[in-house]
């Protein structure tokens, strides 16, 4: 199994798959998501080949995409390994880390059993934050018409994975009710370094933000 051969074309294959996506959940953000798991784990023990394959493939299929359904994504990502001859055991820890990778609602715990699980959470979860995050949150908003703001409709802090799925509200209370949520959420120190400095990034705005929608910038 030349697993350098499979990193690539797993690559080439996402690429292809996801080029042009417009809701923030495109190759680009497969991309950052990828290099930043191999750079966190250069500080872990960790299989770099689960890490890799389990970075490229945790948006093959997004439940959020696909009407809620949270085994689409683990089952398109066994075929495509299964068709490259990857052994079993690493398909089953790179579905486990598909499946269990997606952040659930505030009040849900979302724990990884493995490293290598956690390393590709972390990364997915810092490209929600910063200047990135920032613009992925407005990006996904629209594709699903969303209102940017409403003072009118406050964020949910949702107590199971079924309300946050019917979740509707407004691009600025995605913050609320997540994105402010991941720094406290990293699994590694790696990770938890990183996120700091973008969570300031999006305390910023949102200061800015408020100030500008009352007129007193």
């Amino acid at each position: 199994m030349d697993k350098n051969k499979i990193i690539l074309q797993t690559a080439e294959y996402l690429k292809s798959k996801l080029t042009g996506e417009g809701s923030g959940h495109d190759w680009w953000h497969v991309y950052r998501v990828w290099k930043n798991a191999v750079h966190i784990a250069e500080y872990e023990q960790a299989d770099l080949f689960v890490v890799e394959l389990g970075a490229l493939l945790h948006d093959i299929a997004d439940w959020k995409f696909h009407d809620g359904n949270e085994d689409i994504g683990p089952m398109q990502a066994r075929e495509w390994l299964e068709g490259l001859g990857v052994d079993e055991k690493v398909i089953v820890h790179v579905c486990t880390i598909i499946q269990d990778i997606s952040f659930k609602g505030a009040g849900v715990a979302t724990n990884m059993k493995t490293i290598e699980g956690m390393i590709v959470q972390d990364a997915d979860r810092l490209d929600a934050l910063g200047a990135i995050g920032i613009s992925r949150a407005f990006a996904y908003g629209g594709s699903k018409g969303r209102e940017m703001y409403n003072p009118e409709i406050k964020p949910e802090l949702h107590n199971s994975f079924e309300d946050y799925k019917k979740s509707q509200g407004t691009s600025i209370n995605h913050f609320y009710e997540k994105l402010l949520l991941l720094k406290e959420l990293m699994n590694t120190a790696t990770a938890r370094a990183i996120a700091e400095k973008r969570h300031k990034v999006m305390e910023d705005y949102l200061q800015e933000f408020f100030l500008e929608w009352e007129g007193k910038d």
